[in-house]
């Protein structure tokens, strides 16, 4: 499996509970904390649901 690096650009504030979630889920909270995952299909869609908080880099 490909791993990405997934650091968060965007605050939760003011966001909807289940993406605030969905940051805690992947390991992130604060802004330009990264984190390595491997890229699974649940993890593909965790990003995908909080694309415009995140940036993802391949590793």
């Amino acid at each position: 499996m490909a791993k990405v690096v997934i650091t968060q650009k965007r605050s939760v504030i003011k966001r909807p509970n289940n993406q605030k979630l969905t940051i805690k889920a992947l390991g992130l909270g604060r802004i330009n904390r990264s984190v390595e995952k491997e890229l699974t299909p649940q993890i593909e869609g965790m990003i995908r649901k909080v694309s415009h908080l995140v940036s993802v880099e391949n590793k």
